[in-house]
This record gives C-alpha cells, structure tokens and sequence, in this order.
C-alpha cells in the first residue's frame, strides 16, 4: 500500500515560480507528476526512478521551466516550476509506480513514455493556479 500527500499549491502571477512536494509512504518503483486543466485530459509533466534504473521525463511543455527531483531520504517527491505562465493552471497529482511498469517500458522500447494506467496509485492534488 502506497498513500501520497501532496502540498505546495497557490495562485501565482504569470512569470512567477513554485514548488510542490509530495510525501510518498510505500515502497515506489517510479514516481511522477500529472496535471489535469479544465476541460482537458490529465498530461504527464514530469517522472524520476526510484531506483535510478529508468531515465527521468519532463514533458517538452515545460522543459528549462521544471524540475522533478526525489529525496529518498525524506521520502518526498519535488517539482520546481519556474516561469509559470497561465497554460501552467491546473490541478497537479503525483503518481506512483510500483509495479515497474515505466521500467519495463524503458526496457523494451528504449524511452520513457508516461500514461496514467501505468500508476498504481495517485495522491488527492494540489491546485496551481497562473493569473495576473
């Protein structure tokens, strides 16, 4: 069993920065954050391995704004998020694999794709919200 508690959301200008934190409690193969806009599907942003055996995603909407980064240690999962603009609006989740579905992914086609069935379990959200 795996429970996640994310935290760090708010509303923020356009050009504004933010980190959010995710406390993982389980055992994980492959963490990542999704974000869900309104009235749109849930997009992977981010993924980092656990075991630092698959390769870390960032999705290219926001490559050289956010970082994923875990401590695995504190057992958190982090994504700093710079130069926010309003497409960045959505409800933030992360995701945990335990399975090692990403893994074998990795494995078999030689890069890292994110979807939503291949997590295992999700925390609750936390809203990031970009206006002026």
């Amino acid at each position: 069993q795996v429970h996640l508690v994310e935290c760090g959301g708010d509303s923020v200008r356009p050009g504004g920065s933010l980190t959010l934190s995710c406390e993982i409690s389980g055992n994980t193969d492959y963490m990542a954050w999704f974000r869900q806009a309104p009235d749109k599907t849930r997009e992977p942003v981010a993924g980092i391995s656990t075991a630092g055996d698959t390769p870390t995603f960032i999705s290219d909407s926001v490559k050289d704004r956010f970082t994923i980064s875990l401590d695995n240690d504190k057992k958190t999962l982090y994504l700093q998020m710079n130069n926010l603009n309003p497409e960045d609006t959505a409800m933030y989740s992360c995701a945990a694999d335990v399975e090692g579905a990403t893994h074998h992914r990795f494995l078999r086609f030689g890069d890292v794709r994110l979807a939503s069935g291949m997590f295992d379990y999700w925390g609750q959200g936390t809203q990031v919200t970009v206006s002026s």
